[in-house]
């Protein structure tokens, strides 16, 4: 019996390496931009405040629009009424305008001319605060990563056909061994003998 447990493991495991190839358990971990993800980001910190930007693919030579985030450094709140300059270090001639949309969220609209990176050189004025905050690598022209396709292999146990083709034949295989042994263990039945009457009369 332990023959055939051993049998019917070799095979599933077969049929799993099977499903399994191609596959890299190496655990090494992809960086870069998440593949999905539907915009990018860019922060920066200062004594007083924190800066995100986040924006979707922008191409050179056309209206650029932004959303910047800006909070408090130590309680991390929204700052609201803020007065916000821009100037790009690349390009002096850049204008952008800003809009204050809700209460630390602010529209920036304006338009980038190449497909290359640039950086904001940020100018915030709130109330009796004023910091310059500088945020780099606003890569203009640069697409999204795309999210793979589920490989094949990944699918499941059950997705390669060599796989169930191995449990169909370890299925079938065990069974044949499993009434084989039970043949092996049936008792014998005893079969009874005519006893003579001399031995009865001896008896």
């Amino acid at each position: 019996m332990k023959q055939l447990l051993f049998l019917l493991l070799g095979l599933l495991l077969t049929g799993a390496a099977h499903a399994h190839g191609g596959e890299d358990h190496s655990g090494t971990a992809s960086a870069a931009t998440p593949a999905g993800a539907t915009s990018f980001s860019v922060a920066a910190l200062s004594e007083q405040f924190e800066v995100l930007l986040r924006y979707e693919p922008l191409e050179g030579g056309q209206p650029a629009d932004l959303r910047l985030f800006l909070s408090d450094y130590a309680t991390n709140a929204p700052i609201k009424g803020a007065k916000l300059t821009l100037t790009n270090p690349e390009d002096a001639a850049l204008k952008w305008a800003v809009t204050e949309q809700e209460p630390g969220i602010y529209l920036v609209e304006g338009e980038f001319p190449a497909n290359k990176a640039y950086s904001f050189a940020l100018n915030v004025v709130a109330g009796e605060r004023a910091d310059l905050v500088l945020l780099e690598g606003i890569k203009v022209g640069e697409k999204l990563p795309v999210a793979e396709a589920p490989s094949a292999a990944a699918a499941g146990l059950f997705s390669s056909w060599q796989t169930i083709a191995a449990l169909l034949g370890a299925f079938g295989l065990g069974i044949g061994l499993t009434v084989l042994l039970l043949r092996r263990r049936r008792p014998v039945t005893p079969v009874s003998t005519p006893v003579s009457a001399a031995h009865e009369n001896h008896a």
